[in-house]
């Protein structure tokens, strides 16, 4: 097996970032088949343990697995610029678009977007639905979510509803189920409690500048369990209303963007922090949001490999992977109902819905988003 130079590795990936259209499983899908079926750097054994490894991870497997593949070929610089590749095409791409949008402003795209904002709304249900299958694969999972998705109804702060749902499933694995009922149930009542008697505990305190948006991006990457969607709920907490560019349909407008360029879509955060603090904080959230997926293989793939294989810790991630999907669903329905507010969207809703769910090709979510957007945008122009 010939030897790969840091030049050959840097370009290998950013082949890769420009063709990385169709979201994780289409990336995944293309770098196995060049780097595993085609150039034979690992064996097909090989690649799906360490595709096991980083899915019960937080942030986005595809970027990570680029960066394990530079780190056994050339080490860590190997391992850097292998992750830098596959990042840099849909990083300029989404910074140049935050740029556009930031000129020529949401309401000279207004037409357009009509058909945009029900057709994301879409994509995040069906994001929601589909991580939720892969991570609620039992029913104490199931439950754990359920409870997630109340308590984030009921305004409690993600860390304590994190608590619960860890002790739950960890309890429920490793001891009898009727004590993982009553210390989980003692949990939730305290969490209430705090949120009930402690408002103040609750309330995410964003001191707005640009140099708190690291991070912001940091929380992000370290909680995105599941895949990138997982990031939105933490994002849209943190920095809508918050940033005075930044509002509700400016954010779904960034989830837009990001879905129609080829790119991990977790790098809408970049798109934010554009709007919220130019280049520069663009750069810092984007740094805190890919941080933890260089340095999860940088600092120790082989410990980390070991770490997961923990049983015990494998619960308590299993658990906060469920508390996470509860949030992401309430965050999928409150985008939904600020939506689908009339019979256009509905309908653009449904046909989206149906173009997400039925039609299978790497370019799906980029071409529904699009045709949605014309059509909303050409249905406006009639109106006039």
């Amino acid at each position: 097996m010939k030897q790969e130079t840091l030049f050959s590795i840097f370009f290998t990936f950013l082949r890769f970032g420009f063709l990385a259209w169709g979201g994780p499983v289409a990336q995944i899908a293309m770098i196995r088949d060049e780097l595993v079926g085609k150039r034979g750097w690992i064996s097909s054994n090989k690649f799906n343990k360490i595709l096991a490894i980083y899915q019960a991870l937080p942030g986005p497997e595809a970027h990570e697995i680029c960066v394990y593949f530079g780190m056994i070929k050339r080490g860590r610089v190997g391992a850097f610029l292998a992750g830098l590749g596959f990042m840099l095409p849909g990083l300029v791409l989404i910074l140049l678009l935050a740029w556009a949008y930031q000129i020529y402003g949401a309401t000279a795209l207004l037409p357009l977007f009509v058909g945009i904002a029900p057709a994301v709304s879409a994509l995040i249900i069906r994001s929601a639905h589909r991580i939720s299958k892969h991570l609620l694969y039992d029913r104490s999972l199931i439950l754990a979510g359920a409870v997630s998705a109340v308590l984030t109804l009921l305004q409690v702060h993600f860390v304590l509803v994190f608590l619960v749902c860890a002790v739950w499933r960890y309890l429920f694995v490793n001891t009898q189920k009727n004590l993982a009922y009553l210390f989980s149930a003692a949990l939730i009542f305290l969490s209430l409690s705090i949120t009930l008697y402690f408002p103040s505990f609750g309330v995410i305190k964003n001191s707005a500048t640009t140099s708190n948006l690291f991070v912001e991006g940091l929380k992000a990457g370290l909680l995105s369990f599941g895949g990138a969607y997982t990031a939105i709920p933490f994002l849209q907490a943190s920095m809508v209303g918050h940033y005075a560019a930044i509002t509700p349909s400016s954010f779904l407008d960034g989830i837009a963007l990001a879905s129609i360029i080829p790119a991990p879509l977790v790098i809408f955060g970049t798109y934010l922090g554009f709007l919220a603090g130019g280049l520069c904080g663009a750069l810092l959230i984007t740094l805190g949001i890919f941080l933890p997926a260089f340095l999860f293989t940088i600092l120790g793939h082989k410990q980390i490999e070991k770490v997961v294989e923990n049983k015990t810790l494998h619960s308590l991630l299993d658990g906060i992977g469920s508390g996470v999907v509860g949030m992401l669903v309430i965050t999928a329905l409150q985008i939904f109902l600020h939506n689908i507010n009339g019979t256009l969207p509905a309908i653009i809703f449904a046909v989206a819905m149906t173009g997400f769910y039925f039609w299978k090709h790497r370019l799906s979510v980029p071409v529904v988003i699009l045709a949605c957007g014309v059509f909303g945008y050409l249905i406006e122009l009639y109106r006039i």
